[in-house]
């Protein structure tokens, strides 16, 4: 293969002589014609920054020496004009979000037509032709219809093929993918990643794949090379780097990943963790202490016309279960399938249309206002962001102290200020953080203040609504070690919601997987894993990537197609039917309850 991009001597600072921060040290790498190269480490190591200024796309306060010579030409000296007949036509970009990425004013077709009408001087109609050719190219339904929608009007999953498509337009010489599947769900990105794969063998395109997850290294890439710091730790070809690593920091991001293939739970490894002091609680184990029947969610989406009824969206349908004291349930399905709304229902945050919550023996659904917020002090929630869930003008301080003027407002400040650093102290952080404000804390170090927030009451249940999906490998390790630390010590009833299959493997001891508002199937962690029964428990399996090449090689995937259907207007009979290989004319017409089989529930019609 013959070299296409080297990059040597590359160096990103930002500041000036007095007080400069360096964000790429002096990185070198080559990648080769047709190869998929990973740039691997965590937020902050220069990945993103490395990729923008290949293309002229940092910020005019950056500094940057060194070369990367392109096809013959180094980037790093070309003008804004050589560069524009370059990005786009011979480097194309895949940015992480793509609702911030394309126009929101302007319709797919006329986004799509005009890198055409830039670069290869094609007519309009014609560029349109050839948009509907690449969306038909990268599998989304109705190509020639969707060119007149907005991009708000897509999934993500599709929004995301839409980048690809556009990006791919004009058959580049190098795609770099900038964590192109971090938003999507398991089923979406297994679909993104196998797409670009083909389509990379069809045009001869190499890629720089910018990723913190390894399972998607291990499957994707011919060769890694890790950053930590904007400084290259090691690099070489996927299987030497996996299986022979040389660096400390690199064996420690392999340890921090929780694996799907896993029979023994395992401590995760950490970077840099901070240990949490807990002291022991004594509980009952086995104790029930949060039960759900018939819970649902509905929505009215419009409102009823003269010969229209209203709209309903039935987030949850008729949802069941049991929690105990010291158990963890994981809760995971794609997005829009009604985990968070679940979640919302249970806490009250929204009313429940029908069914019935108890926690601890007391009806929630049955109680008066006044009667509720005296219970929240017993059920907490740590959110998905946790720099937004966070008050920016309010001090760590304070925002940790806010339940406790809540819920005990018989305690003198200096005892709230007392529980306080105590509280911090056991979740890893330290007593000075106390007048500092959030955006001055890592991403990892918020959610540990969320954390303390949500353990401040001493609340026997907390509702963990995707807590480690924005998070570094290394840092979703810290706080996944941390949530287990204080179960095993006070017996929390944990309900975890996560799109991510392994990290729920690793934290949950029951799993209850949902699609459109209702569950599918729920058994306990070994059963569902080794044997799931309902085939979109196996898709979902089967979807996520193994942090092992060897492995993932040789995986026989079953991925799903399709998005999600509208939960506006779902299909009759099973949900599942229009996009399950299995589906008959019984699935069509009959919509399959929970029923037992083995050590399982499961609501198919041909299960077992």
């Amino acid at each position: 293969m013959k070299p296409l991009l080297q990059v040597s001597g590359l160096n990103i600072s930002y500041g000036n002589e007095d007080y400069r921060v360096n964000v790429v040290k002096e990185l070198s790498f080559t990648l080769h014609e047709t190869e998929t190269l990973g740039l691997v480490g965590e937020s902050g190591s220069g990945k993103t920054q490395t990729a923008l200024s290949l293309l002229g796309l940092c910020p005019e306060s950056a500094h940057i020496s060194g070369n990367a010579v392109f096809a013959g030409q180094n980037l790093l000296q070309l003008g804004e004009q050589a560069l524009n007949r370059i990005r786009g036509n011979e480097i194309a970009m895949i940015f992480q979000d793509p609702m911030t990425s394309l126009n929101p004013h302007l319709k797919i077709g006329k986004q799509m037509a005009r890198v055409l009408q830039r670069h290869r001087g094609v007519a309009r109609g014609a560029a349109l032709h050839e948009a509907s050719t690449m969306l038909d190219a990268v599998r989304i339904p109705e190509a020639a219809s969707r060119l007149q929608q907005y991009p708000h009007e897509l999934s993500g999953g599709m929004r995301q093929r839409v980048m690809i498509a556009t990006a791919l337009l004009c058959k580049p010489k190098l795609l770099i993918a900038d964590e192109p599947t971090t938003a999507l769900d398991v089923t979406v990105q297994a679909q993104i990643l196998e797409l670009m794969n083909e389509l990379q063998q069809e045009l001869a395109t190499a890629i720089l794949l910018i990723t913190h997850d390894m399972g998607v290294v291990a499957g994707s890439c011919d060769r890694l090379l890790v950053l930590r710091d904007g400084e290259e730790q090691e690099s070489g070809s996927v299987n030497e780097v996996f299986y022979q690593p040389r660096a400390e920091y690199t064996q420690n991001l392999l340890a921090a990943v929780p694996r799907l293939d896993e029979v023994r739970q395992r401590r995760l490894a950490v970077i840099g963790d901070i240990a949490s002091k807990v002291e022991n609680r004594a509980y009952e184990p086995g104790k029930t202490l949060l039960t759900v029947n018939d819970a649902q969610v509905y929505f009215k989406s419009e409102q009823a016309g003269l010969f229209k009824p209203a709209s309903v969206l039935r987030a949850v349908d008729g949802i069941s279960f049991e929690l105990r004291a010291g158990e963890t349930l994981g809760i995971v399905g794609e997005s829009g399938c009604g985990k968070s709304s679940l979640a919302r229902g249970i806490l009250r945050l929204v009313e429940l249309h029908a069914g019935r919550v108890t926690l601890l023996g007391d009806s929630l659904t049955e109680i008066d206002a006044a009667a509720l917020k005296a219970k929240r002090k017993q059920m907490q929630v740590i959110f998905q962001d946790p720099l937004a869930s966070l008050n920016p003008r309010m001090t760590i301080g304070d925002i940790v102290a806010e339940p406790l003027q809540t819920f005990f407002p018989a305690l003198s400040r200096a005892e709230q200020a007392e529980r306080v650093i105590s509280m911090l102290l056991k979740v890893g952080l330290q007593a000075e953080h106390v007048q500092r404000y959030p955006h001055e804390f890592s991403g990892g170090q918020c959610q540990r203040i969320g954390i303390a927030r949500a353990l401040i009451t001493e609340p026997e249940l907390i509702i963990c609504d995707e807590p480690v999906s924005a998070l570094d490998v290394s840092v979703q390790a810290q706080v996944i070690n941390l949530l287990m630390d204080l179960q095993q010590d006070t017996g929390l009833a944990l309900i975890f919601i996560a799109h991510d299959l392994a990290v729920v493997r690793h934290i949950s001891h029951r799993v209850m997987v949902m699609y459109l508002g209702r569950a599918v199937e729920i058994a306990d962690r070994e059963s569902l894993y080794a044997n799931p029964r309902h085939p979109y428990t196996q898709a979902l399996i089967s979807a996520v990537p193994i942090p092992d090449p060897k492995l993932e090689s040789e995986r026989d995937r079953s991925l799903l197609q399709g998005d999600l259907p509208s939960p506006l207007n779902p299909p009759s009979g099973c949900a599942f039917r229009t996009r399950c290989p299995r589906a008959d004319t019984r699935c069509a017409a009959e919509r399959p309850e929970l029923r037992v089989i083995g050590n399982a529930q499961v609501a198919c019609h041909h299960a077992g």
